[in-house]
Order: structure tokens, then sequence, then C-alpha cells
């Protein structure tokens, strides 16, 4: 049993397109894999995954997959004997104020779409390069990271709204998610 303080939360570590790790000081090493991170009450709060290491020791920088999204993907593995995430088939850019201003925006907000695979989910909703999207299913996307997670929760097959800024003016398409193909 180690001690250890939670510094923060929703981190990405770029190994996987749908990231939201807790990020702690308290010790991981390696074999300590899938052991609990718990609150002082005892409550789990995260399933341990990964450290950041140059030695391969734990130095102070442990990552968890919130229990949150643990469960779920349990859930799935049970009900469905994988864990399937949704997917729309669009690369996006951040935004900045220079970009924002750019496009007419008053403030930067949403993430501009850079590529979209042609014939995916995002193609045949509507979506177009240079759109900015500001909403998916009612939930605001304020960057990519945001947008992947939003996305990969959402079940393959239904059909949600998406809000976007389109030559200096919002639109809500409606996009059909795909679901994410196998990255092996």
């Amino acid at each position: 049993v180690t001690l250890g303080i939670v510094s923060a939360l929703g981190r990405g570590l770029g190994i996987n397109t749908f990231e939201s790790f807790i990020q702690t000081d308290a010790a991981i090493n390696p074999g300590n894999s899938g052991g609990a991170l718990v609150d002082v009450e005892g409550n789990l709060i995260g399933i341990n995954s990964n450290i950041y290491s140059r030695t391969g020791g734990s130095e102070g920088i442990g990552f968890a997959i919130p229990v949150t999204i643990a469960r779920q993907v349990m859930e799935s593995i049970i009900r469905d004997g994988s864990v399937t995430r949704g997917w729309m088939g669009i690369d996006v850019q951040e935004m900045n104020a220079q970009i924002a201003a750019a496009f007419g925006l008053p403030k930067p907000a949403g993430v501009l779409v850079a590529r979209i695979l042609r014939g995916g989910p995002a193609d045949r909703g509507g979506l177009q390069v240079r759109d900015v999207i500001l909403q998916i299913d009612g939930k605001d996307i304020n960057d990519a990271a945001a947008l992947l997670n939003t996305i990969a929760a959402i079940p393959p097959g239904r059909a949600v709204p998406v809000k976007v800024w389109r030559a200096g003016k919002n639109a809500v398409l409606t996009v059909e998610v795909g679901k994410r193909p196998s990255t092996r």
C-alpha cells in the first residue's frame, strides 16, 4: 500500500485515441497495473495503468483509468465480448484566438475539422473540412480530447446532433456514429 495525491484528471498520454487518465504521485511499479487506486475512505476511484519513468521504476508520476471508464469497459466485455467505441472518421485541429478570428468566431471554441475520411460517418452526415465542431449530442467541445472522448462514449449506430460553425453561422447536422475500426 502506498500513499499519494491525485494531481490531474482527464490526462492523455498519447498512447491511444481515447484517453482520460487520473494522474497521481502514488507509486505504481512495474507489475502493479490493474491494482486499485482508492481514496482516503477506501472507495475505488481508478485502476492503475501506466507510469512515467526513465528508469523503469516509479518516479512519482502514475496514471490510472477512472473507475467509471473501467466499469463501462467491463460491462461492454460482459455484454458484447469486446469493447466498442464510437467513431466519426475525422481529424481535427485545436482552436486558438488566431484561428477563431480567421473563421469569424467571437472567441476560441470547438475544434476545426482538418480531414474527413471519405465515406465515413462524418462524411455521410455532411460534415466538411473547415467546419468548427462546437457541440456533439449537446456536449460542448473545447478541445480534441473532449471530442474524442465524447464520440467514443456514443454507441455506434446512434444518430447525434453535431453543432458546427460553418461560413460564419451555426448549423446543426445529424451524424450516425460508426464503430471505431480496430487499430491492430
